[in-house]
C-alpha cells in the first residue's frame, strides 16, 4: 500500500475542508485507515479511523464534534472532514494504514498541510 494525501491548503476559521488518502496502488482494502496531525512545535496526535470496511469509525472526544472519517472503497481513497475549521486546527495531517482502528500503523503518507486563519 502506498499512501498519497491531499486537500490541505489555507483556510478561514468557520470554514470546511475535506482531505483526501489515496491508495495509489490500488490494494485491496485490508486495512484499517487513521488520521493524525501534528501542529508546529507538538507531537503527532491521533484524530480519527475507520474501518476497512467502513462500518466502524473511532474519533478522538476532542475533535468528533466537529471531525468525519469516510471511505470509498471502490476509488481507494479515505477522507477527513473538517467542519467550523479553528486556528488550532493548523497542522499537517497524515494518513495511515493500520491493523486495527486503534494501530498499530502499518503504513504513512506523506502530510498535506492545513493552516487556519481568523
Amino acid at each position: 500500500v502506498q499512501l498519497q494525501a491531499s486537500g490541505g491548503g489555507q483556510v478561514q476559521a468557520g470554514g470546511s475542508l475535506k482531505l483526501s488518502c489515496t491508495d495509489v496502488e490500488r490494494t485491496p482494502s485490508r486495512y484499517d485507515m487513521g488520521w493524525f496531525r501534528q501542529a508546529p512545535g507538538k507531537g503527532r496526535e491521533f484524530v480519527g479511523a475507520i474501518s476497512r470496511s467502513g462500518t466502524s469509525l473511532h474519533l478522538e472526544d476532542s475533535v468528533k464534534d466537529r471531525f468525519g472519517v469516510a471511505r470509498d472503497m471502490a476509488n481507494k481513497t479515505v477522507y477527513l472532514i473538517i467542519n467550523n475549521l479553528k486556528p488550532e486546527d493548523t497542522a499537517v495531517y497524515y494518513c495511515a494504514a493500520g491493523a486495527t482502528l486503534r494501530g498499530p500503523w502499518l503504513t504513512w503518507g506523506q502530510g498535506t498541510l492545513v493552516t487556519v486563519s481568523s
